[in-house]
């Protein structure tokens, strides 16, 4: 489902609601647009290539990752998924539903948990991934080959730029600016 309002509404939008505040108008451009994009691109495929599987985007992000690494601690496949252990759980659960994923106990440390496909999984990854590149290359079809090699490789300037950067800040802006306590009185967690 597209957005209620164009790009280029929000836009002008955002300048009328800015107007003369001090900010850094190109570093807003880039992250709102990146938002926006990424929020597009991702409803483009749950309702394109993802849909034909009943796959979420998250369901079918889990599937990628278990696929890329075979066998893989689910705490990691959290993290690489970007998404909560607890949100990992109720998608591992639908997956395992579906017969395609297995959960078993780490031989080495019965705390942990491993993922990986069952043959079903890996045929379905093998099928579903050639349809859901093309639709990769139709999101990106307003690019030439050079253009979308830049975009790659800006993103992931950023992407390596928070990793080794973003920890240290947010530690450095967490200090600076405590949260506010809970209505519970109770502090969150620093």
């Amino acid at each position: 489902m597209p957005a209620y309002y164009s790009l280029t509404e929000t836009e002008e939008a955002v300048g009328r609601r800015l107007g003369s505040i001090p900010i850094r108008r190109e570093a807003l451009a880039a992250v709102s647009n990146l938002h926006r994009a990424a929020t597009a691109v991702r409803q483009h495929l749950e309702n394109s290539a993802l849909r034909v599987a009943d796959l979420t985007w998250s369901a079918f992000v889990v599937l990628w990752v278990v696929w890329i690494w075979e066998e893989i601690e689910t705490r990691h496949v959290a993290a690489e998924a970007g998404i909560s252990k607890g949100t990992l759980t109720g998608i591992i659960k639908t997956l395992e539903s579906r017969g395609l994923a297995i959960r078993s106990q780490h031989p080495d440390d019965g705390r942990l948990a491993l993922l990986r496909l069952t043959p079903e999984g890996v045929a379905l990854m093998e099928k579903l991934f050639p349809a859901f590149n093309d639709e990769e290359a139709f999101v990106v079809a307003d690019l030439d080959a050079e253009e979308a090699l830049t975009l790659a490789e800006s993103l992931r300037r950023i992407v390596t730029h928070l990793e080794e950067h973003g920890e240290a800040r947010r530690a450095k802006l967490r200090k600076e600016n405590p949260a506010p306590p809970r209505r519970g009185g109770r502090r969150r967690a620093e």
